[in-house]
């Protein structure tokens, strides 16, 4: 997943390729996180995935951290954050949590929570101000929380650990979010960087951790090849900028709304994981809370 900003370009026929590669990026939020439910409980371990996430978009964007540098000028504290936020760490602490979610539930705890901790983020710590339909969304997103945590008390499916761990995850990819925004970076320069010191990341806990590689099945490795690091890691960045380039950040943002609906319907056909009225309903009010704290109904705002 990934953050772009910029203006939209006008011409007609731009809106429907906008909708199509925005509609495009939310299954493969939603594949990546189905994909990541079932590989942590079959062949490949959480730092097996990690390398196949970041170390393919490292090779693919080669050209770019080679221009700009491991250490790019006035870029090292943002990008420390950005690593942080979307880099490794975010991808070992979410499949830690993952390994005890459905992807169901994962998809409200996660990418559901995420534009509330960008706007509390917002808010508390940089001054920035939210209208009456970005407060309604955030009392949604928590509503969605609600209705999943009280549905699903006493469910083996779910503990502690999917209400602490993903929404810990959540708030690092809001960290990510506006160091990104700071960085001064575009989004191929960021991508490639994240992508790169994660490697490097990876490759540096390789000797105490090990791995799974060399037991695998092949077909897992090819599956995780493609959803991790080509889809998740590459394709979706590009996408989401011709989504954000055809319609605007906002409007190109309220799509991820989608995706924990998309993840539920996901995790319930492909993983056979049980989806119950309570689960549906989070992720439906969780996906119209995500839609609301976009700030898409905002008056005030007409084009990000």
């Amino acid at each position: 997943m990934s953050a772009i900003a910029t203006s939209p370009l006008p011409g007609s026929g731009r809106s429907a390729l906008g909708a199509l590669s925005a509609l495009s990026v939310v299954l493969i939020w939603a594949s990546w996180l189905v994909s990541t439910r079932h590989s942590v409980g079959a062949g490949l371990g959480p730092l097996d995935l990690s390398l196949l996430r970041y170390g393919i978009p490292a090779l693919v964007l080669a050209p770019v951290w080679w221009r700009t540098g491991l250490f790019p000028k006035g870029a090292m504290g943002p990008l420390a954050l950005m690593v942080l936020g979307s880099g490794a760490p975010f991808f070992q602490i979410v499949a830690f949590g993952m390994r005890h979610t459905p992807a169901s539930a994962a998809g409200v705890l996660l990418p559901g929570l995420m534009p509330l901790a960008v706007a509390v983020i917002g808010m508390v710590f940089l001054g920035e101000r939210s209208d009456r339909w970005r407060k309604l969304g955030m009392l949604a997103i928590l509503a969605g929380g609600a209705v999943l945590l009280f549905g699903n008390l006493g469910d083996e499916g779910l503990s502690w650990i999917s209400f602490t761990i993903l929404p810990i995850g959540a708030t690092l990819w809001a960290v990510y979010t506006h160091a990104f925004r700071r960085s001064g970076l575009d989004a191929f320069e960021g991508a490639a960087l994240i992508c790169v010191w994660s490697t490097i990341l990876n490759i540096g806990a390789l000797p105490l951790v090990g791995t799974q590689f060399p037991t695998a099945p092949w077909r897992e490795i090819a599956l995780q090849s493609v959803t991790q690091g080509l889809l998740s890691g590459l394709v979706a960045t590009l996408l989401y900028g011709t989504a954000v380039r055809a319609l605007g950040g906002t409007q190109a943002a309220a799509y991820t709304a989608i995706t924990p609906v998309a993840a539920a319907i996901g995790g319930a056909v492909l993983l056979a994981e049980p989806l119950g009225v309570s689960t549906l309903l989070a992720a439906l009010v969780t996906g119209l809370g995500v839609l609301l704290s976009t700030g898409l109904l905002s008056r005030r705002q007409v084009v990000s």
